[in-house]
């Protein structure tokens, strides 16, 4: 019998700040399962995306968390701030108790081409998409004691599959999480860690135009684009005892595209 129980477990799920985002759908997977989610959410992040920033949504998720019967809670963090990883676990800890289930959402991703790029646009890159993923991961695993059902799951997209010119500074950090995520793997499983990534491919989270969405559903198997709740399900899967015997892999939940 399928089971996705995640009763008494605590989910840590970065990047929660808008209700239409993969994050949220995640956090909210995992609530409806019985997990405890501490989210966290950086609006300053948002404020420079076409979408724009609403100062309350990032709480009103966590409220609607709760009404899963669960504990919920969350935090503005900015990942690209070293003493982040650990202040956050502090926190977590203190409210929820430990971590069993890292899910790395959080990213920056600033379109720009070979001749946009500065040292300042790379660094910011590296900063939350390497370096905070890798410092949360490296934290998880200190402070976890070797019970069964540690997970790290990393988000991370389809950079090894096609180029992806016009966003390079993502491509180039994010294909940096897929070698994480497989290295990393072998050095935690002694713990108890599944480590593993998802690849929702393109989702509908609602920064895609009406041509460009029109444009990949005239290609697509499916005939239609990702919605969070697809990368949600397989993040929820991976999370679950279901996927013991899975680690070290990049899943490529992409609707055949």
């Amino acid at each position: 019998m399928i089971n996705y129980d995640l009763s008494g477990k605590v989910a840590l799920v970065t990047g929660v700040s808008r209700n239409i985002g993969i994050g949220a759908a995640i956090s909210r997977y995992l609530a409806a399962s019985g997990a405890n989610v501490f989210t966290t959410y950086y609006r300053h992040f948002d404020e420079l995306m076409p979408w724009g920033s609403n100062s309350s949504e990032a709480e009103e998720i966590i409220e609607s968390l709760k009404l899963e019967g669960v504990n919920a809670s969350g935090i503005e963090a900015n990942l690209a701030e070293a003493e982040t990883p650990k202040k956050l676990f502090d926190e977590i800890e203190k409210t929820l108790g430990n971590v069993d289930i890292l899910i790395n959402n959080a990213a920056h991703d600033e379109q720009a081409d070979i001749y946009a790029l500065s040292p300042e646009l790379l660094d910011t890159h590296y900063a939350v998409n390497v370096r905070g993923t890798t410092l949360l991961c490296a934290e998880f695993a200190k402070r976890h004691d070797g019970r069964k059902g540690g997970r790290i799951i990393n988000l991370t997209s389809g950079q090894t599959l096609a180029p992806m010119p016009e966003s390079l500074p993502y491509a180039i950090t994010k294909g940096a999480i897929e070698a994480l995520t497989i290295s990393l793997s072998a050095s935690l499983a002694s713990k108890n860690i599944t480590v593993n990534a998802v690849d929702p491919g393109a989702t509908d989270t609602g920064w895609m135009s009406d041509e460009f969405r029109s444009k990949l559903e005239n290609k697509a198997p499916f005939g239609r684009v990702g919605i969070p709740e697809d990368a949600a399900k397989t993040v929820l899967f991976l999370a679950s005892d279901q996927s013991q015997w899975i680690t070290g892999q990049i899943i490529r939940s992409r609707g055949g595209m």
